[in-house]
């Protein structure tokens, strides 16, 4: 665990690298998943979340858009001193650990259709089953002979050629 200690004029020394840190360099630990703790210089007092609290705040004040709106505080400032605390801090940390499970398995889901969703792969796949189609009539098609012919067809369709059989006006 990187152990951070803020000292008396504010700033932050990351103890592991023997440097000065910003408030910008612990949010990317945050983001890393690194562990770390800061510590008050003098008395060792734990501050991690009053830290981590600054770093929302600024988020906030940044314009990246408001994750606690003024009535999801006001909600949370009325569970202090409730009987109820102890259990919204768990509540919420599962509601959160939870909303990432969704959120990881809606990514794979969309990555999935993605490929789905796109134009050759969906030709691709009809393709293929016209090929399985026409192997079942003729078991001695080839894969190339099969393409070589569907692109034969494009090409007449293109130049107005039709598949269906002409027909003759009656006489009259």
């Amino acid at each position: 665990m990187r152990i951070l200690r803020k000292y008396t004029n504010r700033r932050l020394y990351d103890t592991s690298r023997s440097c000065y840190v910003t408030l910008e360099d612990v949010k990317v630990l945050v983001l890393k998943s690194e562990a770390f703790q800061v510590l008050d210089s003098k008395t060792g007092q734990d501050l991690t979340r009053n830290i981590l609290m600054q770093i929302i705040s600024e988020q906030e004040a940044e314009g990246h858009g408001t994750l606690l709106t003024n009535q999801v505080l006001q909600q949370l400032i009325r569970f202090y001193g409730d009987s109820m605390q102890g259990m919204m801090s768990q509540y919420l940390e599962q509601s959160i650990a939870a909303f990432l499970e969704h959120q990881d398995r809606i990514r794979d889901q969309m990555q999935n259709m993605m490929g789905v969703a796109n134009p050759l792969t969906m030709m691709n796949r009809i393709a293929d089953q016209n090929l399985a189609v026409w192997k079942m009539f003729n078991p001695n098609l080839r894969e190339s002979d099969y393409r070589a012919e569907q692109a034969a067809k494009k090409g007449s369709v293109k130049e107005g050629a039709s598949d269906a059989p002409i027909k003759d006006e009656p006489a009259k």
